[in-house]
């Protein structure tokens, strides 16, 4: 079901059919935002894991931008809103322990949300580790460094090791800090979560998402 966060953000929640709301995941979308892949997403979870699940929309108000003006926008994002965000959207579940995944831009994001010490596992799925030079801004912070406030060990990332956006050097920096790293070879960005592109592996995703679900139900 649809709901508004307390900054007005539109967010997709489903709870298991239990009722029960003893652990949670927050979900950060793409670039691209909320939209029906992550509406079935959510639900899938809830249904599957018995979870409560919850994701929100990285760019309330414009959500009718195409993908190459929200590319562009990226510098006007603001590490403050997105990671409320992500902390309302852990409330709305109901849950107190509360893990969080994100994929590409909501995989920075998941990384970044180390550092409000309000998830007990996150898992980025290709999210960049530096911000990206387009994207440079003054409320975007260096995932690195907000990875730092917070405990490093309880982040799995999944990459591919022919994804531009997260180049092999950022990676080994990435394993340095002390996250844990799956790498994917030959698997481009974008290879798990959305079967409709090319650069989807359908074994790899599925191996992917069994790690994940492991990790967060930890």
């Amino acid at each position: 079901m649809r709901i508004q966060l307390p900054s007005g953000t539109p967010a997709e929640l489903a709870h298991p059919a239990d009722g029960s709301t003893d652990r949670g995941l927050v979900v950060v979308p793409d670039i691209m935002g909320l939209r029906p892949l992550f509406d079935d997403l959510v639900t899938r979870l809830a249904s599957e894991q018995g979870w409560s699940v919850c994701a929100f929309e990285l760019y309330p108000g414009r959500e009718d931008l195409e993908v190459a003006d929200r590319l562009a926008a990226g510098a006007t994002l603001h590490d403050d809103r997105v990671l409320g965000d992500a902390v309302a959207a852990a409330d709305a579940t109901g849950a107190g322990t509360v893990g969080i995944l994100g994929f590409c831009m909501g995989g920075m994001y998941t990384l970044k949300a180390v550092s409000t010490g309000r998830f007990h596992r996150h898992c980025p799925f290709y999210g960049m580790i530096h911000v990206p030079d387009e994207w440079a801004g003054p409320g975007q912070g260096e995932p690195l460094g907000l990875l730092a406030d917070g405990d490093a060990s309880s982040v799995l990332a999944v990459i591919g090791t022919d994804d531009r956006w997260t180049p092999p050097d950022h990676v080994d920096e990435l394993e340095a800090a002390g996250v844990s790293v799956v790498r994917y070879e030959g698997a481009d960005h974008g290879f798990v979560h959305d079967a409709s592109r090319p650069a989807h592996r359908a074994d790899d995703a599925a191996d992917a998402w069994g790690r994940v679900l492991g990790w967060l139900a930890g």
